[in-house]
């Protein structure tokens, strides 16, 4: 339905745009009269909390977001690290949450293309991208058809795009029954001297639309965004976004061409909430006004109203503030790549911001307190309930150890993603060193033979749940292992911090907490925050998701010829556990996925041996002195030891030396700040004395060799039964026979194909 700017403004019409009683009387404080009906919706979409932050601004300004090698931190499309040579790696992680479990396919793939803009707008060409999906129980109706529409999206834009998709995470519980996660990364590379901002500069100056048509498409897709779930969910169907990634990659070469011409003063991708984010931001950044006229903004539908237009989500659309000399030149290379290109504003002097529509005013308002008015709560929260002690006594051994490592390595959450991966292109571009399957992804830095970039992302909800500060650290912790194992100097991260109403005091606990464990972490590790994002309100008829506080990190490999993987190995190698012993079996993949059980605090997390570890295993791959390395996470050391022997078609013949502790806290056990080697046989010796020299617990396992993973008495199952095991349950999974009775079960339509 079309509404005029004349719409009355009711209450009723005050709460469908998310704005509570008081926030509107605040606004009619700021502007001394009521707001129009295009007002209204651009306060709806400056102050929505996807957009202000208005929960958490207080709380993530405690983070740390400063360091050596920090060019820009948290406030632009993404932060910028420097990689040395007079290159910098851009990065962000952004949700799309809601927006996919509504239209999976698209909104799983105008994430993607979302987050690919937030990196080009900055002048720096994408070079990798990962994702991080959270699903629904695998029993659970809906959860294969969104399985299926999400990773086709991720791919069918990312493929097309032509960007190589080199690491992410998916995981399954029935916390995310109605309200799934989708996390889109990217990172590029640019010249240090050659970075673009958002902010406007200068006076009078064009303000230029470029790229694709505006549509109605992605109306009101911030407000929805910043919303609970209820019944009527799939009622906000047309606020999911349309994507093109092949208009993007036309978008893409045309801004990287316009950006060596010198006519880029400004630029902003136009995201959530469309023309009215990207145009506030970038006047209020730069002290300036702004005035558009809708008349001139390109649209590919008839009668759109002022509204439509303001709060329009269409995708592969930039705003700029261009130099008035260059604007020929400017629009001849936008015209070649068959983009629009359109001058529909000019920057003021007066920090107003105004929209003409045919002749008519449709919004006058500050433009300062658009941004910084927006509300901020210090919202009430309480200490989340943590979890008692579980001694590994306590906890029931397995009668057949063979058995339990092939359930946790063939459940849901432990088995091969690689039904999902293989769907993507790792390989695009021509640069990808490290696949998904491993620690990290690496991909080489262009223009320099021996330099790559490693990224990850991680989080264990489960840990979080069970305590939010312990769990905070140790997304951070497992984030900056991964990057070590490859051998990377780990230099910076970006969050998502997917969480549920912070309206309610417990909710809005496990966010402090969690951020005050990830800031704790962040700063022990010397590995700040430099963007991110935070997505609130995941929740449907009442029930949150598990806290999921996603980290992506970025490291620097500086010779790609030494790094490790996680199953180069050769026969006769020495393999050999860096770190404490395994004892803690709270919260633990043991606990779910082979006893069914969630039972039990988080591991702890020091800081001060994390590093200790970390730097000793960093050096030993770097020094050449590791053959194959592989940090310790969910499942524990029986996983990690399962994982390589796949990666490398290669057995392990190994001892616990069970006089050290109970044999399935050692083998499931999962205490941090562990990894496992293979060394050289020469050189065992030597990693051993280095390590005690360094303080750094270590326990020689035994050697690679042969067919099976074999340890003590406890486990003998060959590498092809634990690689069968391993990487069947996706596909048994995805192929199982669709319900036909069940239209959440049909397949995706032609569209989604």
């Amino acid at each position: 339905m079309t509404l005029s700017n004349s719409q009355a403004i009711t209450p009723e019409l005050i709460e469908a745009h998310g704005l509570k009683p008081d926030e509107y009387e605040h606004i009619l404080e700021l502007i001394g009269r009521e707001p129009s009906f295009t007002e209204l919706g651009i306060f709806s979409a400056m102050w929505n909390e996807h957009c202000s932050y208005k929960s958490s601004k207080r709380w993530l300004r405690t983070l740390p977001t400063t360091g050596r090698r920090v060019i820009q931190g948290p406030g632009e499309n993404a932060g910028i690290v420097d990689i040395d040579d007079g290159d910098c790696v851009v990065f962000k992680m952004e949700s799309h949450n809601h927006p996919s479990f509504i239209e999976p396919y698209q909104g799983a793939a105008t994430g993607v293309g979302g987050i690919l803009r937030d990196i080009f707008t900055m002048g720096a060409r994408p070079v990798a991208a990962m994702n991080a999906l959270r699903f629904g129980e695998p029993d659970h109706p809906k959860t294969r058809h969104l399985v299926s529409g999400v990773v086709a999206g991720v791919g069918g834009y990312g493929n097309s795009f032509g960007v190589p998709t080199i690491g992410g995470e998916v995981e399954f519980d029935a916390r995310y029954n109605g309200n799934i996660l989708v996390n889109a990364f990217a990172a590029g590379i640019a010249k240090s001297d050659a970075i673009f901002y958002s902010e406007a500069k200068g006076v009078g100056l064009p303000v230029v639309y470029l790229g694709a048509k505006t549509g109605r498409d992605g109306v009101g897709g911030a407000t929805m965004a910043s919303a609970e779930f209820d019944e009527a969910i799939d009622e906000k169907r047309p606020t999911v976004q349309v994507g093109d990634p092949f208009t993007e990659k036309c978008l893409l070469e045309a801004c990287m061409e316009l950006m060596t011409t010198g006519a880029v003063i400004a630029i902003q991708d136009m995201g959530a909430a469309g023309l009215t984010c990207s145009a506030v931001e970038m006047g209020a950044k730069g002290n300036l006004g702004v005035e558009l006229d809708l008349d001139k903004v390109p649209v590919r539908e008839e009668n759109m109203t002022a509204y439509e237009m303001m709060l329009s989500e269409s995708q592969e659309r930039m705003l700029m503030v261009l130099d008035p000399e260059k604007e020929e030149e400017a629009e001849a290379i936008f015209k070649k790549w068959g983009l629009d290109f359109a001058i529909v504003g000019t920057t003021t002097d007066d920090l107003r911001f105004r929209v003409l529509h045919q002749g008519e005013e449709v919004a006058n308002l500050p433009i300062k307190e658009l941004g910084d008015e927006a509300p901020e709560y210090d919202r009430p929260w309480r200490e989340p309930d943590t979890r008692g002690s579980l001694p590994s006594h306590l906890v029931d051994a397995p009668e057949d150890y063979n058995a339990a490592l092939l359930k946790i390595i063939g459940s849901a959450n432990q088995s091969s993603r690689r039904w999902v991966y293989e769907q993507y292109d790792t390989l695009i571009q021509g640069n990808s060193l490290q696949l998904p399957g491993g620690d990290a992804g690496v991909v080489r830095v262009d223009g320099h033979p021996l330099k790559a970039l490693a990224f990850v992302c991680d989080v264990t909800p489960h840990y979080v749940e069970a305590d939010p500060y312990e769990g905070g650290k140790q997304a951070v912790a497992e984030c900056w292992r991964n990057l070590t194992a490859t051998g990377a100097e780990p230099l910076a991260t970006t969050d998502n911090l997917n969480f549920g109403n912070p309206e309610k005091p417990e909710i809005m606990g496990q966010l402090v907490k969690a951020i005050e464990g990830i800031g704790e972490a962040c700063q022990a590790l010397e590995f700040p925050i430099v963007s991110g994002n935070v997505s609130l309100y995941n929740e449907t008829n009442g029930e949150a998701i598990l806290p999921t506080p996603t980290i992506g990190g970025v490291g620097l490999i500086a010779d790609w010829r030494k790094m490790a993987r996680i199953g180069t190995f050769s026969d006769g190698d020495e393999i050999i556990l860096i770190g404490a012993d395994g004892d803690h079996l709270g919260a633990t993949a043991y606990m779910r996925d082979f006893l069914g059980l969630l039972d039990g605090p988080a591991p702890t997390v020091d800081l001060y041996v994390e590093r200790r570890n970390g730097d000793f295993i960093r050096s030993a791959i770097n020094n050449g002195q590791v053959t194959a390395c592989h940090d310790i996470s969910a499942g524990g050391l029986a996983i990690t030891l399962a994982e390589m022997c796949m990666s490398a078609g290669k057995g392990m013949s190994l001892s616990l030396n069970q006089a050290r502790g109970l044999p399935h806290a050692l083998l499931f056990g999962e205490d941090q700040a562990r990894y496992v080697v293979a060394v050289p046989s020469e050189l065992a010796n030597f990693i051993c004395a280095s390590a005690e020299g360094s303080g750094v617990p270590f326990c020689r396992l035994g050697k690679a060799g042969g067919d099976s993973l074999q340890i003590d008495d406890l486990i003998n199952i060959t590498v092809e039964m634990l690689q069968n095991t391993h990487e069947s349950w996706f596909p048994d999974f995805m192929a199982a026979a669709v319900n036909s009775d069940n239209p959440a079960e049909e397949p995706a339509d032609s569209k989604e194909q």
